[in-house]
């Protein structure tokens, strides 16, 4: 009952709930299911993440250091971080309407729709803060919740219902440049020409405001990326200490055709979030951004003829932990985005053995990887000349149509897509060159329109103008063949495919000097690039020379001789566990020590009142067969004393789990199991291999039930 005597002693943020309602939601914070998820542990000063001064309405000058500390957080989108700050404000101050004000807006793009419920707690105080806050709070309200007696908005529509506050702010108060920024950032990529004078009026006042160069980048991402090329370049060196800092510059550096720059900032940011999953002890599938970086690392490498990093990376990605939230069969999952890289790299560089290699590709029994595996495996088989067996795994793929269709899911156009080339990839083989031709042609339409609305990276996995050019190659057409190379490279500049073919259409067709052109590029491009790639080969075989030659906008450093170290490690590992020590049932002494050689299943539970926990027990209890066979020990901890253990022990019966004792929660905080803002226990199962090395976790409100999960992660364990 310690544990309910905490919770009835903290500051109430609502009203409090009855005491039965809260031994019932037990491990729950007390204060609603807003506060239920995101961190529960408390801040730390995180250096390298520029300065944001936002002044509010305080008596306590902490709460300001660590308002100003989430404020910049935002600004770099690493909504995690920043809302753990604002969090530690209501810790310091519990009635900070100002502190609501930032948590909703960290929780707007967080798990669950949390928003609403913190910023009608701000709107409760805005009594309470300046009336230039007040317009903040009222902006954000407008923005995040619904008036019941208003039209119903188009949700189409870009227009802000909060636009109108932040712009009598901006003209009560012209020195606030956070009003300033937060307007750019809601007109970024609609309104650019207005964006952009409000971030030059910024940048005029606090040239190094972090806001306003990230807004820059995103605001001209996808037109006139040369304006942010300044932003791209200063962002990074004045916010090194957050992975996405790193990796918007990346964007611009990649549209503009600028590869070397590209990867120094993508390997950045992949390097720095890992050192962040190290610091912090967490796994790629705790950081919201870390499966695009890496995948767009892959993508700018593969453009630069960096087959084995890619690959390397996309089995990085492909290998992290699985989680059954976070790390799934989502399309936007790390694990997804290794299989998308990997068969990317490999199609492109015409590794066709290793795309049809049963289980080198961990194809799954979903839409999305049926209908991709259909489509690599064709495009295996069409290049290794066998238009049969390409056949067949066409009509595997057109199989999926009327399944596609009824999901009419993301999956439908690129399937389409896919369906179109590869009728035009089978006509030509079978040698109807007209009809192949149109098919590729229409493709290459409909993927080159793809691409214009979002290339970060692009979808699909290769430029379907450059395949439409290598077919006008092989029908003796290089004039149509350059014309299709000069279309890929209007969106993929410096693309070192394009560049190929132009060296051989331009050659074909009597323009020499064109193609040493394209030759003095494509050398500079692939300055670095793998030996033996027939891409480049079939370039080299014509015997046009040139000087290698930069023609992006700026100039660049070389990646592979740019040390980038100092951000983190190029490679994801298992962290070394903490330390355990415990007392058992009979007060001696338990560290892990004791279990190396053995994977070990820690659950951190709330004690015997918790029926929650006795549940999992049980479940963990029902897989006894499975941990002996996986030769798994099942640790069980919890601040009961250890003569209640011994007696629990009696209680529970036959269970294959040693029961803990951990009575002043050291143990807990080490293993991310407490939660400092409340002051409570947390329920978390953590798996632990022979090496003494943690491989996954789930810390939170609720224990962690799903049994069968654990038993394949500790099947993937023991295969390590």
């Amino acid at each position: 009952m310690r544990l309910m005597i905490g919770l009835l002693a903290i500051a109430p943020l609502a009203a409090f709930q009855t005491p039965d309602s809260v031994l019932a939601k037990i491990g729950h914070s007390a204060h609603g299911e807003a506060f239920d998820v995101g961190p529960r542990e408390k801040p730390w000063v995180i250096a390298g993440i520029g300065e944001a001064h936002f002044p509010i309405t305080t008596k306590n000058p902490e709460v300001q250091k660590w308002f100003d500390q989430g404020n910049a957080l935002l600004h770099s989108f690493w909504d995690y971080e920043a809302e753990r700050a604002f969090r530690w404000c209501l810790k310091l101050e519990p009635d900070n309407a100002m502190a609501y004000w930032g948590l909703a807006r960290a929780a707007g793009f967080g798990t669950g729709n949390r928003a609403p419920d913190l910023i009608r707690e701000a709107v409760k105080r805005k009594d309470k803060v300046s009336p230039r806050e007040q317009l903040y709070i009222d902006a954000l309200a407008a923005q995040i919740l619904t008036d019941p007696l208003a039209p119903p908005r188009d949700p189409n529509s870009r227009e802000d219902p909060g636009k109108k506050f932040l712009e009598t702010l901006c003209v009560k108060y012209p020195d606030d440049m956070e009003a300033r920024a937060l307007l750019a950032l809601n007109g970024m990529g609609g309104d650019r020409y207005g964006t952009e004078l409000m971030i030059r009026e910024i940048l005029a006042k606090q040239p190094d405001h972090p806001g306003a160069h990230h807004y820059r980048i995103h605001n001209w991402d996808y037109h006139e990326p040369e304006q942010a090329l300044v932003s791209a370049r200063r962002y990074g060196e004045i916010v090194p200490g957050i992975g996405h800092a790193l990796h918007m510059p990346g964007h611009i550096f990649s549209i503009v055709g600028m590869w070397n720059e590209a990867a120094i900032s993508m390997d950045a940011a992949t390097r720095r979030e890992k050192q962040y999953m190290q610091e912090r002890l967490t796994f790629p599938f705790n950081n919201w951004n870390y499966g695009h970086n890496r995948n767009y690392l892959c993508y700018i490498q593969e453009q630069m003829g960096l087959v084995n990093a890619a690959t390397f990376g996309a089995r990085q990605l492909i290998d992290a932990p699985l989680d059954p939230q976070a790390n799934g069969d989502s399309a936007f999952s790390s694990h997804s985005y290794g299989i998308a890289a990997l068969s990317r790299a490999l199609l492109k560089y015409e590794r066709w053995d290793d795309l049809l290699k049963e289980g080198n590709i961990p194809w799954r029994d979903i839409l999305l990887d049926k209908a991709n595996r259909a489509y690599f495996e064709a495009r295996a088989w069409f290049g290794k000349g066998d238009a049969d067996k390409a056949a067949k795994s066409l009509a595997a793929h057109a199989a999926l149509k009327d399944e596609l269709e009824k999901e009419k899911g993301p999956v439908l156009g690129l399937y389409n897509i896919q369906a179109t080339e590869l009728k035009g990839r089978l006509a030509l083989a079978r040698g109807e060159t007209l009809s192949g031709l149109k098919f590729l042609s229409e493709a290459a339409e409909k993927e080159f329109a793809d691409q214009k609305g979002y290339a970060d990276p692009p979808m699909y996995p290769e430029s379907l103008y450059n395949s439409l050019g290598e077919a006008y190659l092989q029908t003796k057409s290089p004039v149509l063949a350059a014309q299709a190379f000069e279309k890929a490279l209007t969106l993929t500049r410096n693309d070192l495919f394009a560049l190929s073919g132009l060296v051989r259409a331009y050659l074909a067709a009597g323009e020499k000097s064109k193609a040493e052109d394209a030759m003095a590029r494509l050398l500079y491009v692939t300055a670095d690039a793998d030996k033996g790639l027939a891409i480049l080969q079939r370039a080299a075989a014509t015997g046009v020379t040139a000087a290698p030659r930069d023609s992006s906008p700026g100039p660049q450093r070389n990646y592979l001789r740019t040390s980038l170290e100092k951000f983190g490690p190029e490679k994801w590992e298992p962290y070394a566990a903490p330390s355990l020590d415990v007392k058992d049932s009979a007060g001696k002494r338990v560290t892990l020590q004791e279990y190396k050689g053995k994977n070990v299943i820690l659950v951190f539970y709330l004690g015997a009142e918790c029926p929650h926990c006795m549940r999992q027990l049980h479940s963990i209890g029902e897989k006894k067969d499975d941990w002996e066979r996986l030769d798994a020990t099942v640790l069980a901890v919890s601040s009961t004393a250890p003569d209640k253990n011994a007696a629990g022990l009696k209680a529970f019966g036959d269970l294959p789990v040693r029961l803990l004792s951990d009575d002043r929660f050291a143990n807990a905080h080490r293993f991310h199991s407490y939660d400092d803002f409340e002051e409570i226990e947390l329920h978390s199962t953590i798996l632990i291999d022979k090496k003494g090395r943690v491989h996954w976790a789930r810390n939170g409100g609720d224990p962690f039930t799903d049994m069968a999960f654990l038993v394949k992660q500790l099947e993937t364990m023991n295969g390590k």
